[in-house]
Formats: structure tokens, sequence, C-alpha cells
């Protein structure tokens, strides 16, 4: 029986300084206690490095303190562009769950995460940033993805909404009239042809414009909110009929989104250099 090879994260910046004859990567305490504790390996045994930017190794892990990669650093066992079109959630931030939410968007494919502070969030002071890029890491050695994630500073709904974002911005809300769902928009033609379009009028190989979708709180978007972020660009779509949970909304949407840029966007991506 074929052992799993599971996976471990390290940034691009630390496997810089690898040597070109040596392939050893110092470990960290955290790193060391998830290899040996978590996944219980020992020295010998293989495992995958990622660095969460399309690239992917195989390694041993050596003695107590190292891996050791088994090819060389500018030969990975592979790479993969980055996935096109961009997806982004921008969340306004629940009392309870965000640390879900982003680990399940980041297992549904999205390329950067945006947390805002509405006027109806219910949250405020410092925000564990620190943590939740983790969690994200976490996600992504866990779902075996090869990009890492961007997890934004947080921001002020109200400022980040009010300006216009690139490629399309889609604004989730409630309580209107005629408004078209996404399970609509993205099942007509109408939305791979937008992005298309501003790809060919784009320099030849760039990659498509992105998607962002912004998930509003428990008690929904402020008039000033919705407003702004409408005169912004941003296009307003339901979700459904029913009232969802905030993180219930996040993750149905990313799912939504997600598996309609695999289904319809499989060559959308630049050429990998």
């Amino acid at each position: 029986m074929v052992r799993e090879r599971r996976r471990l994260l390290i940034s691009p910046e630390r496997l810089g300084s690898v040597g070109p004859d040596d392939g050893r990567v110092e470990l960290d305490p955290a790193e060391l206690h998830y290899l040996q504790r978590v996944l219980r390996l020992r020295a010998g045994d293989g495992l995958d490095l990622v660095d969460g930017a399309g690239r992917l190794w195989g390694a041993r892990l050596e003695g107590s303190q190292a891996v050791r990669l088994e090819q060389p650093l500018e030969q990975p066992l592979q790479r993969e562009q980055p996935p096109s079109p961009g997806l982004t959630l921008a969340l306004a931030l629940p009392k309870r769950d965000t640390e879900l939410v982003w680990r399940m968007a980041t297992e549904l494919g999205v390329n950067g995460l945006q947390p805002l502070i509405a006027s109806r969030s219910g949250v405020s002071g410092r925000q564990p940033l620190e943590r939740w890029r983790s969690i994200v890491r976490e996600a992504v050695e866990q779902c075996e993805r090869l990009w890492l994630p961007v997890v934004a500073d947080p921001q002020p709904a109200g400022a980040w909404l009010a300006k216009p974002r690139p490629g399309l911005a889609l604004l989730a809300t409630t309580r209107r009239s005629n408004l078209p769902s996404l399970t609509e928009l993205l099942a007509s033609e109408q939305l791979a042809s937008e992005l298309l379009a501003e790809q060919r009028s784009s320099d030849q190989g760039q990659p498509l414009a992105g998607i962002s979708l912004a998930i509003g709180p428990e008690g929904g978007w402020s008039e000033a909110e919705e407003a702004g972020a409408e005169a912004a660009g941003w296009r307003a779509v339901s979700l459904g009929p029913a009232i969802l949970r905030s993180a219930t909304a996040a993750v149905a949407g990313m799912a939504l989104l997600s598996d309609w840029r695999r289904l319809s966007c499989a060559s959308c991506s630049a050429p990998w250099p």
C-alpha cells in the first residue's frame, strides 16, 4: 500500500534561500510539530513541499529539524498557473464562523479574501489577521492547492466598496425586487462574454480580470454602503429567495463562482512562464 504524501507549505521567500547544491530547508517549531506530532512522520519519510505560488517539490524529513528537496529548486515536480479569472471574497465580518468561511472559501478555490467592517457587522477592535492567515495556510495544505489565497487587511466596508474594482464586482444583497440571481447570471453567456471581451482588449497573454463577490453582515448592508458600491460599479445580485446567514451566503456564492470558473473558463489562464 502506497502511503499518502502529505503537504507542507513553505513560502517562496524561505525557499529562495535554499542553496542550489543543498536542498535543505530548516523547519520552525510549528512545522516540526505538524510533521512529527500530527502527521507522525519519521526521519526519511516522504512529503511534498508547496510554495503557495504554483510549485510543488518532493521532499524527505531529515533528522529532526529539516527537510531536503528531492528535486532542484528550479525544477519542481509540478507547476500550475494561477486560476483565472481570480475570485475574491469580500466578507462583512460576522460575529461567528469567520474562520470557517475562510477555510471553506480556500477549499473552494478563492484567490483573495477581504475582511470588511460594515456598519452592521457587530464586530470591532483588532482582528486576528495572523490566525486567519494560518488557517488559510492549513486549508491549502489540506485540500492540496498549489496557490495560497491572499488575506488582506480588514477595511471599512463603505470606503472599500466605494472604490471601483477591476473586472466584475458583484454585491450580494436581499429584500430588493427584480434583482438578477447569481445563478441566473452564471447560467447566461453574458458573464463569460464580458470577461473574454475584457481579455481581448488587454495585453496579450494577460489573465482575465477577476470577479469579486461582496457578502454583507447579518443585518444587511446599510443604504449608504449599497449606494456607494453601486455608484462605484458594483452589480447587485441575489443569492436566492431565502435570507441566508453571512457564512452560508459566502460559501454558497463562492461555490457557484468556483464551479462556473471550472466549467466555463478552463482555458482562460495566462500561459505559465
